[in-house]
């Protein structure tokens, strides 16, 4: 039976649906609060898991914050906003790997997954330092790939814009986006589940890697 344990910091509605629907399927969850970017609260949710379920087999830093302050307009780029996403989208993920390493080194065949951008190579997105933090993400996985080798495999999924609302993105910029990307379509969030699946629990021999789930926008360009 698969065990999954969802994280939330805010969401704790969106989680709890979570956890119905894998218990729907099937599977045991539980859901459990913590501020990714707060090293005590990262501490902690590990503690409770390994107390909960003894083992951790798959890592997936998925936690993301931004808010969208145009590139050229570096005054509007606050400290606040630069502490608060840099420690959400690249401190979270190490923290959390941090805290997990035991945890995911005594499991044959671990893994983890860091949910990153497309953001990460084009200089582009809702802001200049999520941009930064998401291609930060990119080198710390393949940092962290040779560090946990051969116990543990780390890779990444790249996505491009989905439509989630997240960073405040709309449906007129989504369009757009859609209209330049080769597929003529932009990546959903089960195909990013269904990647991140892929990565961690059948990707035996990758490791290192970023996979870029964008409808082709990243490699064949617009």
């Amino acid at each position: 039976v698969v065990s999954v344990v969802v994280n939330y910091h805010r969401s704790a509605t969106a989680a709890e649906e979570v956890v119905k629907a894998v218990r729907g399927a099937g599977g045991e969850a539980d859901a459990m609060g913590a501020d990714v970017s707060d090293d005590t609260q990262v501490r902690g949710l590990m503690d409770a898991v390994q107390k909960r379920h003894g083992r951790l087999d798959y890592l997936i830093n998925n936690a993301g914050w931004s808010t969208r302050v145009p590139h050229a307009e570096m005054e509007a780029l606050t400290d606040e906003i630069w502490e608060k996403t840099l420690r959400t989208n690249l401190h979270g993920p190490f923290s959390c790997v941090r805290a997990a390493a035991a945890l995911l080194r005594e499991s044959p065949g671990g893994a983890i997954v860091n949910i990153a951008s497309m953001a990460a190579i084009h200089g582009r997105g809702s802001s200049m330092v999520y941009a930064a933090s998401k291609g930060g993400l990119l080198t710390m996985t393949r940092s962290l790939a040779r560090v946990f080798a051969p116990a543990v495999r780390v890779n990444a999924v790249a996505p491009g814009l989905i439509r989630t609302g997240f960073a405040g993105w709309g449906e007129d910029q989504c369009v757009a986006v859609e209209n330049i990307t080769p597929l003529r379509r932009l990546p959903t969030v089960e195909d990013i589940a269904e990647t991140a699946l892929f990565l961690a629990m059948k990707a035996r021999s990758i490791t290192g890697e970023t996979v870029w789930v964008d409808g082709g926008f990243s490699r064949l360009g617009a």
